[in-house]
C-alpha cells in the first residue's frame, strides 16, 4: 500500500467472536478479503475469541487478556477510549455462586498495522465521537490507512522509550532498540520513525559478531 508518498506496509488484524460469522459481520469480513485481494491491505489476518474470558492468571485465554491490554496502551498513548466496546465486568457463576472477573470481547475489532506497529483499534471514541469498525473498514476499501481519533495521529510521535508495538520499555543497545515485553527489536529512522529488524537482518548481525 502506497499512503503519502511513502511504501508501506499495511496488515490488518480482524478479531471476531466465534461462531458470529453472521451478517452484516460476514459482509465486514468479506470486505476485508476484497481489501486484501485487491492489494488496499496487505495482509488480513482473521482472529476468533470468545465472548468474554476471566480476567486472571490461570485463564485459558491469556492471549486475548495480552491483546486487550496492547490495545489499551495505544489508546492511552492516543488519548481515546476502547472500552466500549471491550466491557470489564463483575459475573456471578449461577451454579457456584462465585463471582469473578470477565472481560467482554467486541462483536468485531480491527488493529491496523503500518511495517509491524500498531496504528489503530477500531472501534474507539474520544469525547462525544466514535470511529467505528464500519467507518474503518470503509477507508481501507478506498486505499487510505484510516487516521484514529485523539492527538497521535503522527505513529512516529512516539517516546523514545516506548514500544511501537506494545507500548512497553525500550532498552537502547548502540542504536538497536529492545522491548523488554514483547521482544520487538528495531531501530530508528531519520525522521523518527521506528523500523523493525526483520529476523534475517537479526540473523546476520549475530553472524558478524560471531566472525569479530
Amino acid at each position: 500500500m502506497t499512503t503519502d508518498n511513502q511504501s508501506t506496509e499495511c496488515t490488518v488484524v480482524c478479531h471476531v467472536r466465534a461462531p458470529l460469522l453472521l451478517e452484516p459481520v460476514d459482509g465486514q469480513v468479506e470486505t476485508l478479503q476484497t481489501c486484501e485481494s485487491e492489494g488496499t491491505v496487505d495482509t488480513l489476518l482473521l482472529r476468533s475469541w470468545p465472548e468474554q474470558v476471566t480476567i486472571s492468571e490461570e485463564s485459558p485465554h491469556q492471549e486475548v487478556l495480552e491483546t486487550f491490554e496492547r490495545y489499551e496502551r495505544w489508546a492511552d498513548r492516543q488519548g481515546v477510549s476502547i472500552q466500549p466496546p471491550f466491557n470489564e465486568r463483575t459475573a456471578r457463576s449461577s451454579v457456584t455462586g462465585q463471582a469473578n472477573d470477565v472481560l467482554v470481547t467486541p462483536v468485531l475489532c480491527l488493529a491496523i498495522y503500518r511495517d509491524e506497529q500498531l496504528v489503530g483499534v477500531f472501534p474507539h471514541s474520544a469525547a462525544d465521537e466514535t470511529y467505528t469498525a464500519t467507518e474503518a473498514i470503509a477507508a481501507l476499501r478506498t486505499g487510505n490507512v484510516p487516521t484514529p481519533l485523539g492527538t497521535s495521529n503522527d505513529p512516529a510521535e512516539t517516546d523514545e522509550d516506548t514500544c511501537p508495538d506494545c507500548g512497553g520499555s525500550l532498552v537502547n543497545g548502540q542504536g538497536v532498540f529492545a522491548c523488554v515485553d514483547c521482544g520487538w527489536t528495531g531501530t530508528v529512522r531519520s525522521d523518527g520513525q521506528y523500523v523493525p529488524i526483520r529476523e534475517d537482518e537479526r540473523s546476520a548481525g549475530v553472524e558478524l559478531e560471531a566472525s569479530r
